[in-house]
């Protein structure tokens, strides 16, 4: 079975479950867990801010940042198909008590113009518009990634109403790797960034949160709040550095086995793939209005291709480290068969 619903399903390998299991731990509750502080400690480094806190998901590290940067009753502002908006519960209106403000776009990042109309005015009746959170790479537009210049212009406009910017970084791996762009240069413009280790980086479970003392030290007294206090977590901590090390070079080639799968697709006449979104690891495709997805979906599925089906007409593949260029080839081949066969 081919398996491409998303960069989740990695699984540690020999090295990295040798790494888990040899871990140095202590109880990270105390702050005593070596393994979890060289890790946040690393992580921090790597972009440019003072601290950094592990926790179980990206979700809880999206939470967190809004919890610290955000009062009771704010308004933040978000992409229309934001993971923050679409795909965590609901979470900002009850952790952080806060309502979304969405904005469309074409790529994931709202035109300057669009968001500055979207800034509340200080006006006693209505909310405060206190946080602006950019999705880099964007996982519902393709994997897209949010341009540098873009990112420097909504941090001017975002200084010029004191409004804070966090960036859910849950795939940033992706949009360094394949820019070029380091990890500093992306985070100097944010107020808070969250991290994963467990989609391309193929840990099996973590996200951080980075930021400034005084904001990790709030969310740490968040994260316990909401269960997220882990006593020996570096045996999960383990794996992140290993990820870094060793799986956070090789990104390039998911990206590489997405746009080989993403040309062979765009040679079917009943598929549509804009290819100006195939950037890094993700390839969202469109099919035909005379085929069922739900159905397509499951004559894949039965000839050992799993793929996830967006709205509409709209299919996605993510490709990750355990999925080779001979599989990507393959992918290809069960589609265009299952869109031949009666």
């Amino acid at each position: 079975m081919i398996d491409l619903r998303s960069d989740t399903l990695t699984r540690p390998d020999e090295a990295m479950r040798q790494a888990l299991a040899n871990a140095e731990v202590g109880d990270d509750v105390y702050g005593e867990d070596p393994t979890a502080n060289l890790l946040q400690e690393r992580i921090a480094d790597y972009f440019g801010k003072e601290a950094a806190l592990f926790v179980p998901s990206g979700t809880m590290s999206n939470q967190l940042s809004l919890k610290v940067l955000t009062s009771p009753g704010d308004e933040i502002i978000a992409d229309a198909d934001a993971h923050i908006f679409y795909y965590e519960t609901a979470a900002p209106s009850i952790v952080s008590n806060v309502q979304i403000r969405t904005i469309r776009s074409q790529f994931g990042f709202p035109d300057l113009n669009d968001i500055e109309r979207a800034i509340r005015p200080d006006i006693y009746y209505f909310p405060r518009t206190s946080v602006i959170c950019v999705e880099n790479t964007h996982n519902r537009h393709g994997g897209t990634i949010a341009p540098i210049e873009y990112i420097q212009q909504l941090r001017d406009l975002a200084n010029s109403y004191n409004i804070k910017l966090h960036l859910d970084g849950a795939r940033i791996w992706n949009a360094i790797v394949e820019t070029g762009i380091d990890g500093t240069s992306y985070a100097k413009y944010f107020d808070t960034i969250s991290v994963c280790l467990s989609k391309g980086l193929g840990a099996p479970v973590g996200s951080l949160l980075i930021s400034s003392a005084e904001y990790i030290e709030k969310a740490r007294h968040w994260r316990k709040i909401l269960g997220g206090g882990m006593r020996q977590v570096g045996i999960l901590a383990a794996a992140g550095l290993y990820a870094l090390d060793n799986n956070l070079p090789r990104l390039k080639a998911d990206h590489e086995n997405a746009r080989l799968f993403a040309s062979l697709l765009s040679e079917i006449e009943v598929i549509k793939v804009d290819m100006a979104r195939i950037q890094t690891n993700i390839v969202r495709f469109e099919l035909a209005t005379s085929i069922n997805p739900l159905d397509f979906i499951e004559k894949c599925k039965k000839n050992g291709l799993l793929l996830s089906h967006f709205d509409g007409q709209i299919i996605r593949a993510v490709f990750y480290l355990e999925i080779t260029s001979e599989q990507a080839r393959t992918a290809s081949e069960i589609i265009k068969y299952v869109l031949q066969s009666p």
